[in-house]
C-alpha cells in the first residue's frame, strides 16, 4: 500500500467525514494506517499530491476538530496496540488510536484504572491527549494530560519527537490540547491511577436550581472523588437550573470483598437490553419522538421529579461498576440519532468561579427567550492546567446539546453569537472538542495573543508548509496565524 500510496491519491479513498454530532460535515480522503510505515506513506502521498493531512481517531469531536474538506482525514483507529505494561507501578504505552475502553479493560484486572476519564469509552487515547480531555473529577486530578509522562510524535517532515516534561517540553505542553496540530502521536506513555475494587459508592441527590447545584459541588470538593450535575435548561423563575447530582467515591482497601470478580470487565458491562427485554440498540428510534421542545420539557420535568422522589436533597447511595458510571454515553447506543438528520451541537463553556453562577443563569435565560433551550446541561468543576491552548480553569463548566434542524440552523447561529459575548463577559473560555462555532475573534480573545504567538511559532518550527491542517483550523486559528 505504501508504495503505491506514495504517487497516488487514490479516489476510493473518498468518504464523507462527519462530526460526531452529524451537523457538519465534508468529504476527504480517508487513510487507515496501520503501521509507522504506513503512517509515513500517508504523509508522502500528502507531500506529493500537494494536500493537507487531520488527524482523526475514535470521531467524537462534536465538531470540525478532525475534518478536513477535501484533502486527507488520517484515521487512527487501526493502531491500537499496547505497547508495554508495567502493573507493578501502572505505567503504560499505547498507540494513538487504543481507546479507552480497552486501556480500562486491560489494567483493570491489576488494580488500575485510567485517571481521566470521558463519558463515553469510545475516544483514543491520542484523541483525548490531543484534545486533552476531562472527567468527572476535573477539579481534582485536573485533565488527560496531567497524567500523560511522554509520547513520540510525527512531525510533518517526517522526524518522530520525544516529548515529556523534561525533553522538548515546549512541543508537550502545546501539543497536548494543540488539537492535532502539531502532529501525529505514535505512542504515548500514560500514567494509571490505583484503585482497589471495580466498585465506586455513589449517591445521587437533587438540588432545586442552579445556585444548589453549585454549592452541591463546592462543599464535596474535599472528600468526593468525582462529581457532576445534570440541570434542567427549560425550569425557570426560582427553579432555574433544578439539578440531579451525582458524587463518586473509591472505595478503599479491602472494603470490597469480591475485588477480583468486580474488577473483570464482564461485571463492568453495561448490558445490551433494558429489563432484559428491549434492545438498547432500538432506544434511539423512540427517544427521537421526544426531541422537541415538549417533549424534552417533559423528559426533563419526569428525570427530576422522579430524583426528588427517590433521593431527595438527602440523596441515595448504591455500588455501581466504574463502567457504569462514567460512560452513561454508551448507555444507548447510536442516542445521537434521536435528534434527527440534523444532527446536534455541544456548547461546552468554562466560567470562573466569581462569575459561572451569573453567566450559566444569562445563558439558560438566553435560550428560553429565544426559544432555543438546550436538552441536555451538565455541570462540573474544574482547575487550571498547565497547557498552552488551555480551556481548564478555576470555576466551573456547562456542556449543552442543541438540536439542529433545517428550520432553525440560522437561528442557532445567531444564538451561538450571543452566548459566546455572555461567556466572554464572564471572562470565560471554550473546547475546541466540543466547539462547531467559535470566531476567530472570539478565540483571540479567551486565548490571549501571547499564548497564540508560542503556539503558532511552534507550528512554524514543526510544520512551516502547513501540511497539518483541519477544518476547525481554518475556521478559527489560521485567520489569526
Amino acid at each position: 500500500m505504501v508504495e503505491e500510496a506514495a504517487t497516488v491519491l487514490s479516489h476510493d479513498q473518498l468518504e464523507r467525514v462527519e462530526a460526531w454530532g452529524r451537523a457538519s460535515g465534508s468529504v476527504a480522503h480517508v487513510y487507515r494506517p496501520s503501521t509507522l510505515d504506513d503512517l509515513r506513506g500517508v504523509f508522502q502521498v500528502a507531500r506529493v499530491n500537494g494536500r493537507t493531512i487531520a488527524f482523526r481517531g475514535g470521531g467524537n469531536s462534536y465538531g470540525d476538530a478532525f475534518g478536513n474538506r477535501e484533502q486527507i482525514v488520517l484515521d487512527l483507529s487501526r493502531m491500537t496496540r499496547i505497547l508495554d505494561w508495567r502493573p507493578q507501578d501502572g505505567i503504560i504505552t499505547v498507540e494513538p488510536g487504543v481507546t479507552v475502553s480497552q486501556l480500562w479493560q486491560y489494567v483493570l484486572e491489576d488494580g488500575w484504572w485510567p485517571p481521566v476519564v470521558t463519558g463515553t469509552a469510545k475516544t483514543t487515547i491520542g484523541g483525548c491527549a490531543s484534545m486533552n480531555t476531562h472527567g468527572k473529577n476535573a477539579w481534582k486530578l485536573g485533565t488527560f494530560g496531567e497524567h500523560v509522562r511522554s509520547f513520540d510524535l510525527l512531525t510533518a517532515s517526517g522526524e518522530i519527537l520525544t516529548c515529556s516534561r523534561e525533553e522538548n517540553s515546549d512541543l508537550f505542553f502545546a501539543v497536548i490540547g494543540g488539537a492535532g496540530l502539531l502532529g501525529c502521536f505514535t505512542s504515548l506513555t500514560l500514567q494509571m491511577k490505583r484503585v482497589y475494587s471495580g466498585l465506586l459508592r455513589v449517591e445521587v441527590a437533587t438540588r432545586p436550581n442552579l445556585v444548589g447545584a453549585m454549592h452541591y459541588l463546592e462543599e464535596r470538593m474535599e472528600t468526593a472523588d468525582y462529581l457532576v450535575g445534570w440541570l434542567d435548561a427549560f425550569a425557570r423563575g426560582r427553579s432555574l437550573g433544578r439539578a440531579e447530582m451525582h458524587q463518586a467515591h473509591y472505595l478503599a482497601d479491602g472494603e470490597d470483598r469480591y475485588t477480583a470478580q468486580s474488577s473483570r470487565p464482564v461485571n463492568q458491562a453495561l448490558g445490551d437490553s433494558v429489563f432484559g427485554v428491549l434492545p438498547k440498540s432500538s432506544l434511539w428510534f423512540y427517544m427521537q419522538f421526544f426531541m422537541n421542545n415538549a417533549g424534552t420539557r417533559l423528559v426533563n420535568t419526569a428525570k427530576y421529579t422522579m430524583s426528588r422522589l427517590t433521593a431527595g436533597e438527602q440523596g441515595k447511595s448504591y455500588l455501581q461498576p466504574h463502567a457504569a458510571y462514567h460512560f452513561l454515553l454508551d448507555y444507548v447506543p447510536y442516542w445521537k440519532y434521536a435528534y434527527g438528520r440534523g444532527g446536534l451541537i455541544q456548547y461546552q463553556c468554562f466560567l470562573p468561579k466569581e462569575t459561572a453562577e451569573d453567566g450559566f443563569r444569562d445563558l439558560f435565560q438566553l435560550g428560553q427567550r429565544k426559544k432555543l433551550p438546550n436538552y441536555l446541561s451538565v455541570l462540573k468543576r474544574h482547575r487550571p492546567d498547565p497547557f498552552l491552548l488551555s480551556y481548564s480553569i478555576d470555576g466551573f463548566s456547562m456542556a449543552m446539546d442543541f438540536r439542529i434542524t433545517d428550520r432553525n440552523r440560522a437561528r442557532m447561529v445567531s444564538l451561538t453569537r450571543e452566548m459566546d459575548e455572555i461567556v466572554l463577559r464572564h471572562n470565560g473560555r471554550f473546547y475546541f472538542a466540543k466547539d462547531s462555532s467559535l470566531r476567530p475573534s472570539v478565540a483571540e480573545v479567551y486565548l490571549g495573543r501571547e499564548r497564540l504567538d508560542r503556539f503558532f511559532e511552534l507550528k512554524r518550527r514543526v510544520d512551516p508548509e502547513l501540511m497539518i491542517e483541519t477544518d476547525l483550523w481554518r475556521r478559527v486559528l489560521r485567520p489569526l496565524y
